[in-house]
């Protein structure tokens, strides 16, 4: 089964071109609250998306599904609308799944699945110590449709210097595991095209294959359409970026229990060494 690949964007002819390179989900992000606090200083996507971009991309959205990644469950202030009016308004503009970050309890997840009341599919994103470790509870809320595992943000509650040291310390085996045993899809993380980024895709993708992942975001790396202006260039750098993909799909599902084991061998070495580059240059 291939995996469900997620790309963010605000842009209709990205979105167009991304949708017919074969990307199954345009991601609105609007997230903000307490993301600038959260990750200060470093180089990550903070794209604050509003309702407007639902409304602008919902026309041309036809293929793929549109997803929105709200903001973690908040009260309304004199500048802001608090969660419910934000939900209410989401499903109104045409999300088609709502993500919920940063939670930590099992209110705030019961209160979210109460707020979307069936229309449109709950996705968590478990990205927060208390989440992880509360999972099981959490799971027992009725309604929730999928889970990602964010490894940017989680990999910060743990201190960690490199995100996909959670798929070498048992975090995510460990959270993959329960998941699997509860019958609900889940992903993990992102990747770069084929070749590309610190942990080049290809071992990642046999590391989704190897826990039953079924989603993945296309990170920055992959396309970062507010740097690469041209939309021929894009249209390329997707078609080709999702075709590699697509292809090393084929071959890692086919991949034997011992190569699986020897890909996870390489993923350890890899970002131990990683993390040693890391903490020379700090």
């Amino acid at each position: 089964m291939a995996l469900t690949l997620m790309y963010i964007t605000n842009n209709p002819e990205v979105a167009q071109i991304a949708q017919r390179s074969g990307v199954d989900r345009i991601w609105v992000d609007m997230e903000w609250i307490g993301k600038e606090e959260r990750q200060a200083g470093m180089n990550t996507v903070k794209s604050h998306h509003t309702i407007q971009d639902i409304v602008k991309l919902r026309p041309v959205v036809t293929d793929s599904t549109l997803m929105v990644r709200v903001n973690p469950m908040h009260e309304a202030t004199k500048d802001y609308c608090g969660s419910k009016e934000e939900i209410d308004e989401t499903v109104k503009a045409g999300a088609e799944v709502i993500m919920l970050p940063m939670f930590k309890t099992v209110r705030e997840v019961d209160l979210f699945v109460n707020y979307v009341a069936g229309r449109a599919k709950v996705q968590l994103l478990v990205e927060t110590k208390e989440a992880n470790e509360c999972i099981e509870k959490i799971l027992e809320v009725p309604g929730i449709d999928e889970v990602h595992i964010g490894l940017n943000d989680l990999h910060l509650a743990y201190k960690k210097k490199f995100m996909f040291e959670l798929l070498c310390d048992g975090t995510v085996d460990r959270l993959a595991g329960i998941l699997r045993q509860k019958g609900v899809k889940y992903g993990f993380g992102g990747i770069a095209r084929v070749g590309y980024g610190m942990l080049p895709a290809e071992y990642i993708i046999a590391e989704h294959y190897k826990l039953g992942s079924t989603a993945a975001i296309l990170s920055r790396n992959f396309c970062d359409a507010n740097v690469v202006k041209d939309p021929n260039t894009i249209a390329d750098i997707f078609a080709e970026g999702v075709r590699h993909i697509r292809e090393k799909e084929m071959e890692v599902a086919g991949f034997t229990a011992r190569q699986y084991q020897a890909n996870h061998e390489i993923v350890v070495e890899k970002v131990g060494q990683i993390v040693l580059n890391i903490t020379k240059k700090q």
